[in-house]
């Protein structure tokens, strides 16, 4: 029935790209005002005492939590937003609904021999998604995240109004506000972004090294020559580093797929070289990162073609009942200035020793408005390193997420908040950028009906009263 409905989906979703194409630009504008319209109208008649959240067709992305009080929550219906609304090949754009999967984005812009500069390692992440919670992936070594690449979003605010926000317009702020805000300052509706070239295939080369300066070394050569479309890694242990370099090429004498019984982390570590088909390369962690479901063979040569991300997150959201609140699974990106990884990873080994670590070098494009200005006082790094850490089980009377906090405030990092919270208010404002925010939400959300950052990401979705 899963994969049924699956079919169906991205069908359906064919049909509408299709739609779009053919359809004058007009009537494709017209069809979107519409939907924008009758979003804008649920929330004009909503009663402000009470917080909404969204109800998308895609997934939830975030880690499933077990006490999450936004279940409860009203909902505003923004299924529907799920249209390519049109594809630019000269000038190498695309305008798109918010609510658009990237395995439907990257089909639909293959057509023209282009794709998203960066995409997601899931196929159902969506575009809205990928900006509001910092995407980043194996092309952000040389570009930054996927709000890097977009020049305009279209804004929802709460109390029905519509907003176009660019970088240098009047919404300035509310543009680079709305990245990483999680769906705290508005309904992010429309969004154009960039473009690149493609080809047919991807050819990954691994470059294995046993310690961590040689790793950081070649990270930081491919970084100054940009000799190559893609690079992330896996830290197998510390004594066994594989950077994965990629290029673009026009022709393959074979093809791999990771969507089955195969596993994309394991094959880093066996193999010299590969090659995938473009498509299969963007969703090469689809059916896990470094947390593969099922875990044995058996298992996902009887299952693991129904385990991609959407059944898998799907079924995970309708089972949150099953997830403890104590001492939760970790699962978590933390970013880290260059220059204070060596530090990190020195006490990771000592006082966790987790391994394997997925590793995404990501540039410095824009010092980000949503961070205290702190964050960036005084540092020189141009490069940041993403180390995520999925599937460590938390065993003893420690909070690993609490003690990843404090180091990172420490070293002058910072981690994704689609995880486990433990801060206190005082201390997440003075990471996250108060002032920006509060400038924003009074523009977008002066009712506070999407809850404010803090109470949403580190209360509600933690099961704790607001």
């Amino acid at each position: 029935m899963a994969l049924g409905r699956s079919i169906v989906r991205k069908r359906r979703a064919e049909r509408q790209t299709i739609q779009c194409e053919v359809m004058a630009p007009e009537a494709v504008a017209a069809a979107h005002r519409a939907k924008v319209e009758r979003i804008a109208a649920q929330l004009r008649a909503h009663d402000a005492s009470k917080p909404v959240s969204l109800r998308k067709k895609a997934p939830p992305h975030q880690v499933p939590k077990g006490g999450d009080l936004r279940r409860r929550d009203t909902k505003i219906d923004i299924s529907d937003l799920t249209a390519i609304l049109s594809v630019d090949p000269v000038k190498r754009l695309c305008v798109a609904e918010s609510g658009v999967m990237f395995c439907d984005l990257v089909e639909a812009t293959l057509r023209h021999g282009l794709v998203p500069i960066v995409v997601p390692e899931l196929k159902t992440i969506t575009i809205g998604g990928a900006v509001s919670g910092c995407s980043i992936e194996s092309m952000s070594y040389r570009y930054g995240g996927f709000h890097d690449t977009c020049t305009e979003y279209e804004v929802i605010t709460a109390n029905g109004d519509v907003l176009v926000c660019t970088p240098d317009n009047d919404y300035d702020l509310v543009f680079q506000m709305i990245h990483g805000s999680f769906g705290t300052l508005g309904v992010l509706s429309k969004l154009t972004f960039r473009l690149v070239p493609a080809k047919p295939y991807v050819c990954i080369d691994y470059e294995t090294y046993g310690s961590l300066d040689e790793y950081r070394t070649a990270i930081k050569r491919h970084f100054d020559t940009q000799d190559v479309d893609f690079m992330d890694g896996i830290m197998h242990r510390p004594d066994k580093l594989v950077l994965c370099v990629g290029k673009f090429v026009d022709e393959a004498p074979y093809t791999s797929k990771y969507d089955w019984t195969k596993v994309y982390w394991e094959s880093t570590g066996t193999r010299l070289t590969d090659y995938m088909t473009t498509p299969d390369y963007f969703f090469r962690y689809d059916r896990g990162v470094t947390n593969v479901h099922p875990k044995s063979w058996l298992g996902r040569a009887l299952f693991g073609k129904f385990m991609g991300s959407g059944n898998t997150l799907r079924l995970a959201d309708k089972l949150n009942f099953l997830f403890k609140t104590d001492k939760p699974t970790v699962t978590l990106d933390v970013f880290l200035p260059f220059s204070k990884v060596p530090a990190f990873l020195e006490w990771w080994q000592k006082e966790i020793g987790f391994f394997p670590l997925w590793c995404v070098p990501y540039k410095r494009v824009h010092d980000y408005e949503w961070l205290d200005d702190s964050f960036y006082a005084n540092m020189k790094d141009e490069l940041f390193l993403d180390l995520a850490i999925y599937g460590l089980e938390q065993t003893d009377d420690r909070n690993i997420h609490r003690l990843i906090e404090e180091k990172l405030r420490e070293l002058g990092g910072v981690k994704t908040l689609i995880s486990h919270n433990y801060y206190s208010r005082d201390e997440f404002w003075s990471i996250w950028n108060k002032r920006n925010y509060d400038q924003v939400k009074a523009i977008t959300d002066p009712r506070n009906v999407f809850r404010d950052l803090y109470t949403k990401t580190c209360r509600a979705a933690m099961g704790l009263a607001e």
